[in-house]
């Protein structure tokens, strides 16, 4: 496996908490739907995930498949490691 640097883990994980965020907010909201700050936070944390997924991508490579993320040329699909197993 290849070796990444700090930057990579550092990045990862903030991704990480925006997503944990966003999953618990989701349910907070389909409970409440007429909470208009965390529809806010909601959409706050959507546009800085979807900020920081850019940057993960141009760095490190695809997150997501099926047309959901950009590749490299060449194909990187196949460098490893995946996100999920760091």
């Amino acid at each position: 496996m290849k070796k990444l640097p700090p930057e990579y883990y550092a990045l990862l994980e903030e991704l990480q908490a925006v997503d944990f965020v966003l999953v618990e907010l989701t349910l907070y909201l389909d409970t409440h739907p007429n909470d208009y700050q965390a529809i806010q936070q909601f959409n706050n944390c959507a546009q800085q995930r979807k900020k920081l997924a850019k940057q993960y991508e141009a760095q490190y490579g695809p997150l997501l498949q099926y047309g959901r993320s950009y590749s490299n040329y060449p194909w990187d699909w196949d460098d490893t490691p995946w996100p999920w197993q760091v």
